[in-house]
């Protein structure tokens, strides 16, 4: 066996042998990044950063985003991708539906949530009816429309040769950056939804794609090497190899624009976030690779040992919902907490959190099973 697929190849996928514990590492690495960037920015705000903190602390949360969407089409791939030439997939493709709607319903509870402490009534209906966007939720929003579209595209790939699955992925690509320079007839909103917009915290269905299908052709490649040590071993190089060349030609780019420094502050204050530029790209999706392939070598063991990871990683929206409401409900609203951190202590409350959405999610597992 090998992970060196014949152009013309078509997926013939074997089923994953359990649960692949190092996808629910990999995916509570890049929430734990989240909450430490959300705890820093809901209660001091990026304006009060230090420098030192700035970079490299805040730097390399931005790892956060896209190793997120890339274990999304992992996770697909190893759930799902396997099943859709089967009778079940009727049932999978609704089981995928149904989290779109749970997605969206947990969405518009925590934009009040997340504007409750700050915003007038009017903002917040105005921002549930898609009139303007929230920030630190509008991750859910992406997913649960993904959610919507993405079943339908499945049986597509798993149909598709492998050149066209890496042509379709380049493509969109290429289309995603063509409809930047589109006005879309002035409506922001909906340029936001479909490609991210500069004035909007929005992330675009058509510029996250690529990665959900780079996550589909790494969950591909997972299913045939992860169980065997060899193959495994050439995933994990590949991967690392190729997250640490985009983080060079992003330290390249900043060499020939002239200031290193300058190019590492931009990354950390979402410069090229939304929409997606080349600079912040090479070390966001870099940097995904890196941590994805380091939390497949370390497998089941590092799983275990990284154990409060491993549980928030999986059940993603548990964790999601926890740190958003301890955040934006508890510490900025009802005890007033905006602005009465320093930048250190939001930092301990970051890992506070990870703790916390840990031991709840442990906890809500063990009262339903002792029901």
């Amino acid at each position: 066996m090998s992970i060196v697929m014949n152009w013309k190849e078509i997926p013939q996928l074997p089923k994953a042998e359990g649960r692949i514990e190092a996808i629910d590492l990999a995916r509570g690495i890049a929430i734990g990044l989240m909450i430490v960037s959300h705890a820093v920015s809901g209660l001091v705000g990026i304006r009060n950063v230090p420098d030192w903190g700035m970079v490299p602390i805040h730097f390399l949360t931005k790892f956060s985003s896209s190793l997120f969407i890339l274990v999304f089409g992992v996770a697909l791939a190893v759930a799902f991708l396997a099943h859709t030439q089967t009778e079940q997939w009727s049932k999978r493709r609704l089981k995928l539906w149904l989290r779109a709607l749970e997605v969206w319903f947990w969405y518009k509870a925590l934009i009040i949530v997340e504007m409750l402490p700050f915003s007038a009534p009017a903002d917040i209906v105005d921002t549930l009816l898609y009139g303007r966007f929230a920030i630190w939720v509008e991750i859910l929003g992406f997913y649960a429309i993904a959610l919507l579209w993405v079943p339908l595209i499945l049986p597509l790939w798993a149909r598709a040769p492998l050149w066209g699955r890496i042509g379709a992925t380049v493509g969109l690509a290429l289309l995603a950056a063509w409809l930047q320079g589109v006005s879309f007839g002035g409506n922001d909103i909906l340029k936001a939804l479909v490609v991210d917009h500069q004035d909007h915290y929005a992330w675009g269905q058509l510029s996250r794609a690529p990665l959900i299908f780079i996550g589909l052709l790494i969950g591909e490649a997972l299913l045939r090497c992860y169980f065997t040590t060899h193959l495994r071993r050439r995933l994990v190089l590949a991967l690392v190899g190729v997250g640490v060349l985009m983080i060079a030609a992003f330290y390249g780019l900043a060499l020939v624009e002239g200031d290193v420094h300058a190019a590492m502050m931009s990354v950390a204050r979402n410069v090229g976030k939304h929409p997606p530029g080349l600079g912040f790209m090479l070390f966001s999706v870099g940097g995904a690779l890196v941590l994805l392939g380091l939390a497949l070598a370390g497998g089941a063991l590092a799983a275990k040992v990284l154990w409060p990871l491993t549980v928030v990683g999986s059940d993603a929206l548990k964790a999601f919902i926890f740190h958003i409401v301890m955040i934006f409900l508890v510490l900025r609203f009802l005890l007033e907490g905006e602005g009465m951190y320093t930048y250190l202590q939001a930092l301990g409350v970051g890992g506070v959190l990870i703790l916390g959405a840990a031991a709840w999610i442990w906890l809500t597992r063990w009262m339903a099973e002792h029901r």
